[in-house]
């Protein structure tokens, strides 16, 4: 599955860069959308009110711009490795640009403070990543106390390589709650939910 989605290149960050870049911001904000929907359908009730929010992966940030419009009192945040798809999150967040934005920066070097965000989430991105285990201090680190990382991904993602890398590392966060199906309303997109709690 994931081979009929992103095939194999050299250099996968590509996909990400360019007309790919173009042609990814189509899908997810015309093919995909109901998938986004469902997804911050799920955050926007498990958020806490006025929470600060992270959308690690962002790309063109269309799980944010679906967030905004459900929950105005979100102060939400997208981070992204590719400059283009940064780009494109910016343009479709304009009409929130009051409450939401989007800056390019990698998982494993997060450019924010200690204890900054109420709520991570990632949809659709975890698999992507070059190093879970690399990622895990991090998003230990901006997470508030109390807070949560809710990761959203097709079921062959390396989830359990995120439980493993708490684990070893002795981490606040902790991923003891099981993957849970998410209806996506696309049927070739099969996803699940995955939490991990301080």
């Amino acid at each position: 599955m994931h081979g009929l989605l992103h095939p194999r290149l050299r250099n996968p960050h590509r996909i990400f860069e360019g007309r790919a870049s173009r042609v990814y911001d189509f899908a997810s904000r015309r093919l995909v959308r109901n998938l986004y929907r469902r997804i911050a359908a799920d955050i926007a009730q498990l958020a806490p009110v006025d929470a600060r929010v992270l959308d690690i992966g962002t790309g063109p940030g269309v799980l944010l711009v679906e967030l905004a419009a459900l929950r105005p009192d979100l102060r939400l945040t997208g981070v992204d490795l590719s400059a283009d798809m940064i780009a494109s999150a910016q343009r479709n967040l304009r009409p929130y640009a009051d409450r939401a934005g989007a800056r390019v920066a990698d998982v494993t070097h997060l450019p924010f403070e200690e204890h900054s965000f109420d709520l991570i989430v990632s949809s659709l991105s975890l698999h992507h990543w070059d190093d879970p285990e690399a990622a895990v201090p991090e998003l230990a680190r901006v997470l508030r106390p109390g807070g949560r990382v809710q990761i959203y991904d097709f079921p062959f993602a390396p989830f359990d390589r995120l439980t493993k890398a708490a684990a070893r590392a002795g981490s606040v966060l902790s991923g003891r709650s099981p993957r849970v199906p998410l209806r996506t309303g696309v049927a070739f997109l099969p996803c699940e939910r995955y939490v991990m709690s301080t």
